[in-house]
């Protein structure tokens, strides 16, 4: 969808649906709309609509206006208006469009505006409601809405703004497909090739195969790959904007998780192609900072595998030397997130990171605890804690800090190893926290567990069913803000 500025009056907009936010009240909603479009608008029409959040009313254009619909969508109440619900209508409101087989859509901004908000949030929004997968289908592909037109006479103002949503909702949507493609269609090397697509002259991308882990002695990443026939690839991206120290990224990439041979249930498992929406994240942050030449440097790192069950595959009991020189006692194959995690935080440390930051779909306690509604937060530097909630709470994408306490050890502890990976299920969305945080050492890290976020059984009114892309906006937020 293509988003254009333009210094006109709502009626002379030519375009096939004018849409225009209200907000939520008991009295006539036609004072609130802009005076040439309320004089053609027949209080009947409005019986039935006051303006509640996500609200939606349409209703013909008179002949003398050039748009050809006038929708209505609402707001909520005025004083609690927020950036998220103004996306939210966003995405609402062209899904709607969509539907309704509307190509061209125009948002008058007067309430925006008055409200000290910013249309792009509606953009945004629009651009990631209007997100559709439709790969693998024959027949009755989605509608496309072709132009979103944003009427402002400070256009200037919400160029750079706008600019930057529509990247920030492409890298989403981008890390969208790449989590919602097949297993069999998004293997390590696929994964691999997505990465390298991004490369420019700021933007570097590197695959490290096999013999080259082996070398710098990955036992536990090699460990979880063991099972699989497909090749690991361990992915590094380098982008350099600018000055200082990196901030490393890591992404969980297992893309495709049965369990090992810790079995999952059969039920749900085709699921488990989500299981590298993290890397898929991770992914979208760097295609969005280079396109947006983000004057940071970032590093993005990708342990690539699928965990499968096999003759080959590393077994209950088994213990394996990670990179730090750690020996770790696998007592369950499917808790190998945090076995490649561990081994890419120790590889992390060669940049001499300012931060390391690794978004994971980790355990399902994560989904226990907070449903679908929150990440998992954990770390060791209370300063980049505070920033990425900051972060989480502009965007939407909302963190809950979980504590590290120091017993948490216990829970890992192996009599034959120096570590074991899981700690049973008391507790496991903090011992598999604490677990990284034994590797992380003193470098500043905080971890983030999407495992209940990162995937949607229902449409949302910017988030449809399936991949969320979640952490992608709300680390750009992060890296734009980091001081």
């Amino acid at each position: 969808m293509n988003i254009f500025i333009k210094n006109i009056a709502e009626e002379t907009c030519l375009c096939e649906a004018l849409i225009i936010p209200v907000t939520e009240s008991s009295a006539d909603i036609r004072k609130g709309l802009p005076a040439q479009i309320a004089k053609h608008v027949n209080k009947n029409h409005l019986n039935s609509f006051s303006g509640k959040q996500n609200e939606i009313l349409m209703i013909p254009a008179p002949s003398d206006i050039k748009p050809k619909r006038i929708l209505l969508v609402g707001l909520g109440k005025k004083d609690s208006v927020t950036a998220d619900k103004i996306r939210q209508a966003g995405g609402k409101t062209a899904v709607y469009l969509r539907e309704a087989g509307i190509k061209s859509m125009a948002l008058s901004t007067g309430l925006i505006s008055s409200l000290k908000m910013s249309p792009a949030e509606f953009a945004e929004g629009a651009v990631l409601g209007l997100y559709t997968f439709t790969k693998y289908k024959t027949e009755n592909k989605a509608k496309h809405i072709k132009s979103l037109t944003i009427l402002s006479k400070s256009s200037h103002d919400i160029k750079e703004k706008l600019k930057f949503a529509k990247i920030n909702a492409d890298a989403v949507c981008f890390a969208r497909d790449l989590i919602n493609n097949p297993s069999n269609d998004m293997t390590p090397k696929d994964l691999a090739s997505a990465a390298l697509t991004l490369r420019t002259k700021k933007l570097t991308v590197k695959v490290l195969e096999k013999k080259d882990v082996q070398k710098l002695g990955m036992g536990a990443y090699l460990a979880v790959a063991s099972g699989s026939c497909e090749p690991s690839k361990f992915i590094v991206l380098q982008y350099k904007g600018g000055k200082g120290a990196p901030v490393v990224l890591i992404g969980k990439s297992i893309t495709f998780d049965s369990g090992g041979i810790s079995l999952k249930p059969a039920d749900g498992m085709e699921k488990m192609k989500y299981d590298m929406a993290g890397g898929a994240a991770v992914l979208g942050v760097l295609k969005a900072a280079s396109e947006l030449k983000m004057p940071v440097n970032l590093i993005g790192i990708l342990p690539a595998t699928e965990n499968l069950p096999s003759g080959s595959a590393v077994k209950p009991g088994d213990i394996v030397r990670t990179m730090n020189g750690k020996t770790v006692e696998i007592v369950n194959t499917d808790a190998e997130g945090r076995l490649i995690l561990a081994d890419a935080i120790e590889y992390a440390k060669r940049f001499k990171p300012k931060a390391i930051i690794d978004i994971a779909t980790l355990t399902g306690a994560c989904s226990i605890t907070f449903g679908n509604e929150a990440i998992a937060m954990m770390g060791n530097n209370n300063e980049l804690k505070q920033q990425i909630t900051e972060s989480g709470d502009k965007t939407s994408e909302r963190v809950w800090e979980m504590p590290l306490f120091e017993e948490y050890k216990d829970y890992i502890k192996s009599d034959i190893a120096d570590i074991k990976n899981s700690g049973g299920r008391n507790g496991s969305l903090l011992t598999s926290a604490y677990f990284l945080y034994v590797f992380a050492g003193q470098t500043p890290w905080v971890h983030l567990d999407i495992a209940g976020t990162a995937w949607t059984e229902k449409d949302k009114p910017y988030v449809p069913k399936g991949a969320t892309g979640i952490g992608t906006r709300l680390i750009l937020d992060l890296i734009k803000e980091l001081k």
